[in-house]
């Protein structure tokens, strides 16, 4: 992230050893920061979302499946039993197979359901288009029916026509809480509210779908501003630091969940990668927070921070 905020350290604060267990969703976890939805991690990884599954659970956080995963929902609660874990939800052509998603989430142990507002298309690509990319034979999408083999013809899958009665529509089929993934307007996170979502993931899809979109973080503090306290307000895109993470906390973030790092540790290592990463994060995390006076996740508020724009 940009260096658009600047922190407001406070000192003598008595800070040695900050704690970054937090709570999301009422379950406790050792810190704000997770892993964003990712698909097709067996490109890179022969045990792909297994993998990191695995090293989600033991840095004890939360890891969000995604829809097109290259490991079905089950091998990957099967891997890691004690992770939590959350399914990413494209809605697809078949609404009665989308439940049939929902209801394989419930039956596998998962917690919560994010469903993902802000692709009624796939964005343009070009250096994908260009390539003509198409999966390898060893990568299967086990969420999805037979075809689905490029980006293409993945985005034919998804229904294009969402509106917020679906949002009330997947509310109404799951005991599970449901979150809005993509929103980036005040607006929209008081219509996710409204119609029974328990949270919004602030996200602009990691830049990859409406190009000049706003960023995640700038958007941050004028949606949580807008919704009500209980109200839970993640954020993703662009973290890549310890700072990143501090500072969408300040703004107002329950939780930051990462994406490339995470993908490109898995790529390099495997599991030890992502769980390398996601220790360097927190190890990060809690160096900003001692040397900002935070003595734990409670600690930090919008004080923190100041727009260079206030300078």
């Amino acid at each position: 992230m940009p260096f658009r905020y600047r922190f407001l350290p406070r000192m003598l604060c008595g800070v040695s050893k900050p704690s970054l267990e937090t709570v999301v969703l009422g379950q406790r976890v050792s810190m704000p920061i997770g892993v964003a939805p990712m698909g097709m991690q067996k490109l890179v990884d022969p045990d792909g979302e297994m993998a990191t599954a695995r090293a989600v659970q033991s840095m004890d956080t939360i890891m969000v499946v995604s829809t097109v995963s290259s490991c079905s929902m089950e091998e990957v609660a099967a891997a890691a039993p004690r992770a939590i874990k959350w399914f990413q939800l494209y809605i697809l052509d078949n609404q009665e197979y989308s439940r049939q998603l929902v209801q394989r989430a419930e039956k596998s142990g998962f917690q919560a359901i994010v469903l993902t507002a802000d692709a009624p298309r796939i964005g343009k690509r070009w250096d994908t288009q260009r390539d003509s990319f198409v999966l390898p034979a060893h990568v299967k999408l086990p969420h999805l029916t037979q075809g689905a083999d490029s980006l293409g013809n993945i985005s034919d899958r998804m229904v294009p026509a969402l509106t917020w009665s679906t949002v009330a529509w997947l509310c109404s089929i799951t005991k599970l809480p449901v979150l809005v993934k993509g929103i980036l307007t005040a607006e929209d996170a008081v219509l996710a509210a409204r119609h029974g979502a328990a949270g919004v993931f602030v996200s602009n899809h990691g830049g990859r779908q409406l190009d000049s979109a706003i960023a995640s973080l700038d958007a941050l503090p004028a949606i949580v501003r807008a919704v009500p306290s209980q109200f839970e307000v993640l954020l993703d895109g662009g973290v890549r630091s310890g700072m990143d993470v501090l500072k969408a906390l300040a703004l107002g973030a329950k939780a930051v969940f990462v994406g490339r790092p995470i993908y490109y540790a898995l790529a390099y290592r495997g599991e030890e990668g992502v769980r390398s990463v996601l220790s360097t994060l927190r190890e990060e995390t809690e160096h900003c927070m001692c040397l900002s006076g935070c003595a734990s996740t409670e600690d930090i508020d919008s004080r923190l921070v100041v727009h260079q724009s206030q300078l």
